[in-house]
């Protein structure tokens, strides 16, 4: 079994259309997708059509909350707070009630099995928070205890903080998607994971696909988005 996992996709639809192409090259069997799907970027409602439309497992992440019900105070620092309302009215103008209720009532985490003999857990943060920020910088303790909870699992993915990297602990495996969208790593390519398994083996691996940053950059300023300066040098740079 195959399964692409990506993540994090913030509206960017051009950069999602370059993932599913690169998807269906690399012959995957299945996509999951772990949040974050609209929120920040040039085309919400293309990114959401493109999304549903895979018809497989989707999960909730922190901005699919902030459109669904707003944004509320000390989620983000009190100097970004107005800005990002602005953006979240933005992008729920750009959305029908029954697409706002879709990620409203969206799960907040799965387990899905790679083989009869491989279980992923698969959340947007960690299992218990849509916010919660862990790095890949933390201890293998840290991990162990924020992120691989599920005794059962063998492999633990998440998304949110937009850094792509792959950990092995104790024989088990915990890593980053990075973003589809908004990645943060100072390389302004789309960012998602393959998972491979077969019996008791796996194997997990980053992937980079380029896609039209100039379009995207278009798109945004066509768009009149809020916070514009911010989003298109987020998008030039690969980085905050």
């Amino acid at each position: 079994m195959k399964i692409a996992f990506i993540s994090d996709i913030h509206g960017n639809a051009t950069a999602l259309e370059a993932v599913l192409a690169d998807i269906k090259k690399k012959q995957a069997d299945k996509v999951v997708v772990l949040g974050d799907i609209c929120y920040r970027g040039p085309e919400p409602k293309r990114s959401l059509d493109m999304v549903r439309n895979l018809d497989t497992d989707v999960i909730r992440g922190n901005a699919d909350d902030w459109v669904y019900r707003g944004i509320k105070d000390g989620e983000v620092p009190d100097k970004a707070l107005d800005i990002m309302r602005e953006e979240q009215q933005w992008t729920v103008q750009h959305l029908t009630k029954d697409e706002l209720n879709y990620l409203g009532n969206l799960p907040s985490q799965l387990t899905i099995n790679l083989t009869e003999m491989i279980k992923v857990h698969g959340f947007h943060a960690t299992p218990e928070s849509l916010f919660d920020v862990v790095k890949p910088t933390e201890t293998d303790e840290s991990l162990e205890d924020k992120l691989m909870r599920d005794q059962t699992a063998n492999v633990f993915l998440y998304g949110h903080i937009h850094l792509p990297y792959v950990r092995y602990i104790n024989g088990k495996c915990v890593a980053n998607l990075g973003s589809v969208g908004l990645p943060f790593d100072g390389l302004n390519q789309a960012s998602y994971l393959m998972a491979e398994g077969d019996g008791n083996q796996f194997n997990i691996g980053i992937q980079r696909v380029r896609y039209d940053v100039e379009k995207v950059k278009k798109q945004l300023k066509n768009a009149d988005y809020p916070n514009l300066a911010f989003l298109t040098d987020v998008i030039e740079l690969g980085s905050l």
